[in-house]
Protein backbone atom coordinates (compact mmCIF):
# COMPACT_ATOMS: atom_id res chain seq x y z
CA UNK A 1 0.00 0.00 0.00
CA UNK A 2 1.12 3.16 -1.00
CA UNK A 3 1.56 6.15 2.22
CA UNK A 4 -0.60 8.77 2.30
CA UNK A 5 1.00 12.17 0.68
CA UNK A 6 1.56 14.53 3.05
CA UNK A 7 -0.45 17.47 1.87
CA UNK A 8 1.38 20.47 1.02
CA UNK A 9 2.43 23.42 3.42
CA UNK A 10 1.76 26.84 2.02
CA UNK A 11 2.95 29.93 3.97
CA UNK A 12 -0.47 32.73 4.08
CA UNK A 13 2.27 35.80 4.64
CA UNK A 14 4.70 38.07 2.38
CA UNK A 15 7.78 38.40 4.77
CA UNK A 16 10.77 37.06 3.56
CA UNK A 17 11.84 36.90 6.91
CA UNK A 18 9.22 34.21 7.66
CA UNK A 19 10.03 32.27 4.29
CA UNK A 20 14.09 32.39 5.07
CA UNK A 21 13.61 31.13 8.33
CA UNK A 22 11.09 28.17 7.16
CA UNK A 23 13.65 27.61 4.02
CA UNK A 24 16.47 27.68 6.56
CA UNK A 25 14.76 25.07 8.59
CA UNK A 26 14.56 22.63 5.36
CA UNK A 27 11.08 22.99 4.85
CA UNK A 28 9.65 23.02 1.44
CA UNK A 29 6.66 25.03 0.91
CA UNK A 30 4.69 27.75 -1.40
CA UNK A 31 4.26 31.38 -0.43
CA UNK A 32 0.50 32.65 -1.34
CA UNK A 33 0.26 35.96 0.70
CA UNK A 34 -3.56 36.44 2.10
CA UNK A 35 -5.44 39.99 1.32
CA UNK A 36 -6.55 41.73 4.56
CA UNK A 37 -6.87 45.12 5.93
CA UNK A 38 -4.61 44.37 8.94
CA UNK A 39 -4.76 47.93 9.80
CA UNK A 40 -8.89 48.27 9.96
CA UNK A 41 -8.89 44.69 11.96
CA UNK A 42 -6.20 46.12 14.14
CA UNK A 43 -8.11 49.30 14.74
CA UNK A 44 -11.54 47.33 15.19
CA UNK A 45 -9.65 45.15 17.87
CA UNK A 46 -8.13 47.90 19.81
CA UNK A 47 -11.79 50.04 19.91
CA UNK A 48 -13.05 46.34 21.35
CA UNK A 49 -10.31 46.51 24.14
CA UNK A 50 -8.87 43.35 22.57
CA UNK A 51 -5.62 41.94 24.36
CA UNK A 52 -2.70 42.36 21.51
CA UNK A 53 -1.88 38.55 22.38
CA UNK A 54 -4.96 38.14 21.27
CA UNK A 55 -5.37 40.51 18.30
CA UNK A 56 -2.05 38.68 16.56
CA UNK A 57 -3.98 35.22 17.16
CA UNK A 58 -6.57 36.49 15.63
CA UNK A 59 -5.20 38.11 12.50
CA UNK A 60 -2.87 34.76 12.11
CA UNK A 61 -6.26 32.85 11.84
CA UNK A 62 -7.90 35.06 9.34
CA UNK A 63 -5.13 35.23 7.12
CA UNK A 64 -4.48 31.47 7.16
CA UNK A 65 -8.09 30.59 6.52
CA UNK A 66 -8.34 33.27 3.98
CA UNK A 67 -5.55 31.19 1.49
CA UNK A 68 -7.21 28.09 2.82
CA UNK A 69 -10.60 28.58 1.36
CA UNK A 70 -8.51 28.96 -1.86
CA UNK A 71 -6.19 26.31 -1.30
CA UNK A 72 -8.40 23.45 0.64
CA UNK A 73 -6.21 20.50 0.10
CA UNK A 74 -3.21 22.19 1.76
CA UNK A 75 -2.02 23.14 5.18
CA UNK A 76 -1.69 26.93 5.67
CA UNK A 77 0.30 28.27 7.59
CA UNK A 78 -0.84 32.02 9.03
CA UNK A 79 1.23 34.77 10.99
CA UNK A 80 1.18 37.97 12.49
CA UNK A 81 3.05 39.78 15.37
CA UNK A 82 1.86 42.56 17.42
CA UNK A 83 3.86 44.95 19.29
CA UNK A 84 2.71 45.83 22.90
CA UNK A 85 3.72 48.61 24.77
CA UNK A 86 1.40 49.11 27.86
CA UNK A 87 -1.26 47.55 26.45
CA UNK A 88 -1.14 49.94 22.60
CA UNK A 89 -0.57 48.22 19.50
CA UNK A 90 2.48 49.93 17.29
CA UNK A 91 2.39 49.15 13.74
CA UNK A 92 4.57 49.29 10.48
CA UNK A 93 5.86 52.38 10.48
CA UNK A 94 5.22 54.33 7.10
CA UNK A 95 7.84 57.29 6.45
CA UNK A 96 11.07 57.98 8.19
CA UNK A 97 9.11 60.39 10.51
CA UNK A 98 6.88 57.40 11.89
CA UNK A 99 9.79 55.60 12.40
CA UNK A 100 11.80 57.87 14.60
CA UNK A 101 9.05 58.54 16.36
CA UNK A 102 8.29 55.04 17.28
CA UNK A 103 11.77 54.72 18.37
CA UNK A 104 11.77 58.00 20.26
CA UNK A 105 8.83 56.08 21.80
CA UNK A 106 10.42 53.05 22.69
CA UNK A 107 13.68 54.54 23.69
CA UNK A 108 14.65 53.54 27.64
CA UNK A 109 11.02 51.55 28.15
CA UNK A 110 10.43 47.79 27.62
CA UNK A 111 8.24 46.44 25.25
CA UNK A 112 6.61 43.07 24.29
CA UNK A 113 6.53 41.05 20.96
CA UNK A 114 3.11 38.39 20.63
CA UNK A 115 4.03 36.11 17.52
CA UNK A 116 1.32 33.72 16.42
CA UNK A 117 0.84 30.97 13.73
CA UNK A 118 -1.70 28.65 13.05
CA UNK A 119 -2.58 26.11 10.79
CA UNK A 120 -5.53 25.65 9.06
CA UNK A 121 -6.65 22.59 7.25
CA UNK A 122 -10.02 20.91 6.25
CA UNK A 123 -12.15 24.20 6.88
CA UNK A 124 -10.49 24.85 10.47
CA UNK A 125 -7.75 25.94 12.54
CA UNK A 126 -5.58 22.54 13.32
CA UNK A 127 -3.24 24.80 15.46
CA UNK A 128 -2.04 27.29 17.00
CA UNK A 129 0.47 28.93 19.46
CA UNK A 130 1.09 32.65 20.55
CA UNK A 131 4.93 32.86 21.31
CA UNK A 132 5.98 36.81 24.05
CA UNK A 133 9.41 38.19 23.94
CA UNK A 134 10.05 41.20 25.91
CA UNK A 135 12.07 44.05 24.81
CA UNK A 136 14.16 46.11 26.67
CA UNK A 137 15.48 49.36 24.78
CA UNK A 138 18.34 51.53 25.97
CA UNK A 139 18.17 55.13 26.13
CA UNK A 140 18.60 56.57 22.61
CA UNK A 141 19.70 60.13 22.00
CA UNK A 142 17.52 62.33 19.51
CA UNK A 143 20.93 62.37 17.17
CA UNK A 144 21.33 58.59 17.47
CA UNK A 145 17.66 57.82 16.44
CA UNK A 146 18.01 60.29 12.90
CA UNK A 147 21.15 58.65 11.76
CA UNK A 148 19.93 55.24 12.40
CA UNK A 149 16.89 55.74 10.37
CA UNK A 150 18.91 57.17 7.95
CA UNK A 151 21.00 54.09 7.69
CA UNK A 152 18.58 52.28 7.43
CA UNK A 153 15.08 53.31 5.84
CA UNK A 154 13.46 51.68 4.14
CA UNK A 155 13.84 48.42 5.10
CA UNK A 156 13.05 49.00 8.80
CA UNK A 157 9.77 50.38 7.35
CA UNK A 158 8.92 46.55 7.40
CA UNK A 159 9.44 46.42 10.65
CA UNK A 160 6.67 47.28 13.52
CA UNK A 161 9.06 49.37 16.16
CA UNK A 162 11.54 50.46 13.20
CA UNK A 163 14.20 48.07 14.45
CA UNK A 164 15.83 45.02 12.59
CA UNK A 165 17.45 42.59 15.26
CA UNK A 166 19.06 40.57 12.95
CA UNK A 167 21.27 43.95 11.66
CA UNK A 168 21.51 46.98 13.36
CA UNK A 169 18.74 47.20 15.62
CA UNK A 170 20.50 44.48 18.12
CA UNK A 171 22.05 47.93 18.98
CA UNK A 172 19.58 49.21 20.67
CA UNK A 173 18.90 46.58 23.45
CA UNK A 174 19.87 46.02 26.85
CA UNK A 175 18.16 42.99 27.07
CA UNK A 176 15.31 40.39 25.70
CA UNK A 177 13.77 37.65 27.42
CA UNK A 178 12.53 35.34 24.39
CA UNK A 179 14.12 33.13 21.65
CA UNK A 180 15.37 35.19 18.75
CA UNK A 181 12.67 33.63 15.89
CA UNK A 182 9.57 35.03 18.30
CA UNK A 183 11.64 38.50 17.81
CA UNK A 184 11.60 38.04 14.10
CA UNK A 185 8.02 37.04 13.76
CA UNK A 186 7.71 33.24 13.74
CA UNK A 187 7.46 31.08 17.03
CA UNK A 188 9.46 28.23 15.06
CA UNK A 189 10.54 25.47 17.34
CA UNK A 190 7.30 25.36 18.61
CA UNK A 191 5.46 24.92 14.61
CA UNK A 192 8.62 22.41 13.99
CA UNK A 193 7.64 20.41 16.90
CA UNK A 194 3.99 20.00 15.71
CA UNK A 195 5.31 19.65 12.36
CA UNK A 196 7.09 16.36 13.06
CA UNK A 197 4.51 15.22 15.23
CA UNK A 198 2.19 15.16 12.17
CA UNK A 199 4.54 13.08 10.24
CA UNK A 200 5.07 16.16 7.17
CA UNK A 201 8.95 15.92 8.91
CA UNK A 202 11.42 13.89 9.33
CA UNK A 203 12.87 13.00 13.00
Amino acid sequence: MTAPTAPPLVLASGSEVRARLLRNAGLLFEVQSARVDEEALRQAAEAEAIPPRDVADHLAELKAARVAAKRPEALVLGCDQILDIDGRILTKPETPAAARDQLAELSGRSHTLHSAAVLHAGGRAVWRHVARARLTMRPLSEGYIDSYVARNWPAIGACVGAYMLEAEGVRLFTRIDGDFFTVLGLPLLPLLDHLAAMGMIET
